[in-house]
């Protein structure tokens, strides 16, 4: 974050801490005013405070909507590998998890995905696009063709379209009111994180769904205050975004050059291998001092795209690996 936001930030707590006697605005309104901008500004769609649900990160944001409408004798799909998060949320609101697996290159096969769709009948579809951890984007296309073919309601997790030039499912919403929801955060891009601010844009129907599940005043004063500042620095924010763009695409190059395989990746992040054994080419890494994931997807491991000196390690350690890792087909 920036010096100019720290410092706004601060204000404004030091303002509203003397008012912490007082339970927050359940509803959020201000808050979900400003999302509501932001997402018209970013997405070319217009959307106001009725359209826009608030919480503690997209967590909190997909297990409302799956207190809503998942469940006991419910259902939930998924294109795996994915957020693993997903399989999680519905065990804790018993609701059956589904996974359809992605084809070789990790992408969603439409076919398979409308086969499943049409076979498991589930009441809540899971997109998550750019894929995490992949970090791959579904063609808008195939989103609304999934969206066409299912029973109930699709859930597109948008964590990281900001890193993207990829159009935004919030462009099918007018289309589909009933049937689309689409999750987003404030982690990614606007270096909040920490904030835990995640939120949906969706029809107001959806909105006041959620109203039933919601626990009361779900969100701090301080939660609202922090994100409603972090929102107004948008613009330097959001200027990151395209630095962190650069670097991957970057990061990426290096890495074919060193004769790795990259999945196409329009996050801040990259997946590379294929290794024969991903777990002993992590080790490598963090005996090189290098922290990278292993997000248990066999032969991929996972880079997130940091400065530019963090970068520059990450690569020093993959060019010194390169030619004595195992790799597969």
């Amino acid at each position: 974050p920036s010096e100019a936001l720290v410092k706004d930030m601060v204000a404004a707590v030091e303002k509203h801490a003397r008012q912490l006697n007082r339970y927050p605005e359940r509803d959020a309104v201000e808050l979900r005013t400003a999302l509501a901008e932001y997402v018209s500004e970013q997405t070319g769609v217009a959307v106001s405070v009725e359209n826009v649900w608030a919480a503690n990160g997209s967590n909190e944001v997909l297990q409302q909507l799956l207190q809503a409408f998942g469940g006991p004798g419910r259902s939930a799909l998924g294109f795996t590998p994915s957020y693993s998060m997903h399989p999680i949320l519905c065990a804790g609101t018993q609701t059956e998890f589904i996974s359809c697996p992605r084809d070789a290159d990790f992408r969603i096969d439409e076919e398979e995905a409308l086969e499943a769709v049409a076979k498991h009948r589930p009441d809540v579809v899971f997109i998550t696009t750019p894929n995490n951890p992949t970090g791959d984007v579904t063609p808008i296309d195939v989103v609304e063709k999934i969206v066409q073919a299912a029973p109930g309601i699709v859930i597109v997790d948008e964590a990281y379209m900001e890193f993207s030039p990829s159009p935004s499912a919030t462009t099918l919403l007018e289309k589909y009111p009933t049937k689309l929801v689409v999750s987003r955060t404030m982690s990614k891009a606007f270096d909040f994180a920490g904030g835990r601010l995640g939120y949906f844009v969706a029809d107001p129907a959806f909105v006041e769904a959620v109203m039933l599940v919601r626990l009361p005043y779900h969100l701090s004063v301080l939660s609202q205050i922090a994100a409603t500042v972090a929102l107004a620095h948008k613009e330097e924010t959001l200027g990151t975004v395209a630095k962190l763009s650069a670097e991957r695409d970057r990061v990426v190059a290096r890495l074919k050059e060193l004769g790795y395989y990259v999945v196409p990746s329009e996050s801040n992040f990259v997946s590379f291998g294929r290794f024969a054994d991903q777990h002993a080419v992590w080790q490598g890494f963090l005996d090189r001092d290098v922290l990278i994931r292993d997000n248990g997807v066999p032969g991929l491991l996972r880079a997130t795209i940091g400065l530019p000196e963090e970068n520059d390690a990450f690569l020093s350690a993959a060019a010194d690996l390169a030619d004595t890792v195992e790799m597969t087909n």
